[in-house]
This record gives structure tokens, sequence and C-alpha cells, in this order.
């Protein structure tokens, strides 16, 4: 963890979306927080200093060019969906929705799965946070939901690698359970010592999303404890929080910003 780069890095999805949607992924580069936390920990709930965590989210902002401060979401392993239009508080949710331009998605993660979703038209967009319990709850295919039947892109952030990421007989056996003709988690997890398994978030998602009929997936190919750009609660416990960031711009907007490159 590089706590002497006070600039915020950022990733940014290799995926074809329409140009009118943005989206990126934190890492713990920049920011102003220290020890445990050192970087640019976006984590109000992980004991760091508040004033940290503030200005962290003011430097994202303003790094990122963001249209708006994002909403934040209390995260809690379940399924629900917010569309963020339609919310004054911080929700109860593990995904966050819009079809409003200017409105920026946004869930935090230190191992669990980030998924950034948008309609191939680039009117909704979303972002979903599914760790293993997410999966097995279902929220996943409730954030394709919000999207009517459109046909979406996907993107796979950030998140523990399956060499990294060990689970026991009863984290397998509720995604057996789920196994259809259809769905089948199996692949998802290797054998790595009894009664133990490498689970490999990114193909249980995999595994979802292609019987919802998603074609368009993106991403996957990172490990949040082995690479020391991002926080793992699996390597440190107590740790920050990353965030992946999903919005679609005002058309009118890019427009300016349009002419103003040009000039």
């Amino acid at each position: 963890m590089n706590s002497n780069t006070h600039t915020a890095e950022f990733i940014y999805p290799d995926w074809p979306a329409p140009a009118v949607v943005k989206a990126l992924s934190t890492t713990c580069n920049g920011g102003v927080s220290t020890g445990v936390w050192a970087g640019l920990n976006l984590g109000s709930h992980v004991d760091d200093r508040p004033a940290a965590v503030q200005a962290n989210r003011r430097q994202l902002v303003t790094v990122a060019g963001l249209p708006a401060d994002p909403v934040w979401l209390n995260q809690v392993h379940g399924k629900a969906v917010v569309d963020i239009a339609n919310t004054s508080v911080t929700p109860a949710a593990d995904a966050a929705f819009s079809s409003a331009p200017g409105q920026v998605c946004a869930v935090m993660t230190a191992d669990c799965l980030p998924l950034l979703i948008c309609n191939t038209v680039g009117t909704k967009v979303a972002a979903v946070h599914a760790g293993w319990r997410g999966i097995v709850a279902g929220v996943i295919v409730q954030a394709l939901q919000q999207f009517g039947g459109d046909d979406v892109l996907v993107w796979l952030g950030p998140a523990i690698g399956p060499e990294s990421y060990e689970v026991d007989d009863k984290v397998r056996d509720q995604f057996l359970r789920l196994n259809t003709p259809a769905i089948d988690y199996v692949d998802a997890f290797q054998f790595s010592r009894p009664g133990h398994w490498h689970f490999n978030l990114y193909a249980a998602a995999r595994v979802g999303l292609i019987a919802a009929g998603v074609n368009g997936v993106f991403g996957g190919d990172f490990c949040t404890f082995s690479d020391e750009r991002f926080y793992s609660f699996r390597r440190s416990g107590i740790t920050g929080r990353q965030a992946s960031l999903i919005w679609l711009e005002d058309p009118v907007e890019e427009s300016i910003q349009s002419l103003e490159d040009v000039e």
C-alpha cells in the first residue's frame, strides 16, 4: 500500500460501454488516511478518522471529475437495490441504480466483488456489491431486473482472487443448492484441504450472468488480497475500503466539454 502517493489513482473499465457511461474503481493510492487505513479510504464505517474519510471523498469527487457526490450505501450483504433518484438518506442496500444523468452509483469493497452494469443504449446504470452472501441472496439478479430486459454490459471490478479465497463446505453447499440445469456453480470451487475450497467469486458471478442471458461480461482479472494497490479485509483485517462507481454523463455537458476541447 503506497501511503506516499497523495494523488488519487483509478482503474477504468476496459469495456465497450456507450460514451455517455462513465465508470471507475479507486485504489488505495491517494488520500490522507494513515495507519491501517493509509491512502484513499472511502469507508466511514471502519473506524478511520471521519475528517480523513471526508477529505478522501472530496478528493475522489475532484480528481475523478464526478458530476455529484456519490450516493453511498449501508451495505448489508443482501439483495436490495435502490434507485438513487428516490432516496435522501443512506439506504440499506447492496446495489444502486440510476437512469438519470449526473447521479453517481457507488459500492465499497475490500475483497467482495463490485459489478458495474450499463445497458448498451446508455440510459441505465447500476453498481453492485456482491460477496458470496450477496450472490446466494440474488443481488445480481435483482440488479439486472432494473434494466427491464435491455441488453447490458457488465464489468467485474477488483475482488479477491480464487487462490487467496478459501471457504468451507457450508458456503459451497449453499451454492450447490442453487444449481439447476441452467446454473452450475461446481466449477467455481476447487478443493484446497479437507472441508475447505478455493472459491472463485468471478466465476460464480459469471455463472449467474450467463444464466440471465448476459453475454457482455468484462474484467475479473484482479486480486485484492495479493495486489497491494487495494484494501483487503482478508489480508489486513482492519482496513479501508475502495469504491467502484458508475454514472451517466449529461449529454449537454458532454457537448459543451467537447466544444471546449476543440477550442
